[in-house]
């Protein structure tokens, strides 16, 4: 089968993967759209299992104080590089986070996400 670019396209738009990894996957399949999702999802868990190594010594720590400055939250969220850690999306996140903490209104908690 051919590998179309409009073929690439749709793959493209189903799962978000790149260009050249649609296109490889479609080659992988003979350009079966079904199994060329399945290549994708298996690539990309075959990637997270090997990014699970990697250092996270980047990040953000953020604090919410009650305005009677009684009670408050903070926490820690991290990331691989600096670029990420100061960018507007990651800084957002971060507050999300720390707010969300502090909405929780209880005691210590120890959150961990791999």
């Amino acid at each position: 089968m051919e590998i179309t670019l409009d073929l690439i396209k749709e793959l493209r738009n189903k799962t978000g993967a790149g260009i050249n990894d649609c296109k490889k996957a479609l080659q992988e399949v003979e350009g079966d759209l079904e199994k060329a999702v399945e290549y994708l999802r298996k690539k990309g868990a075959a990637m997270a299992v090997k990014r699970a190594d990697k250092a996270t010594n980047e990040g953000a720590v953020k604090l919410k104080i009650s305005d009677d400055k009684k009670s408050g939250a903070i926490i820690e969220v991290n990331c691989e590089t600096d670029f990420v850690s100061k960018g507007e999306e990651f800084q957002n996140l971060a507050d999300a986070i720390a707010n969300a903490a502090f909405d929780l209104k209880g005691d210590n908690v120890d959150i961990s996400c791999s």
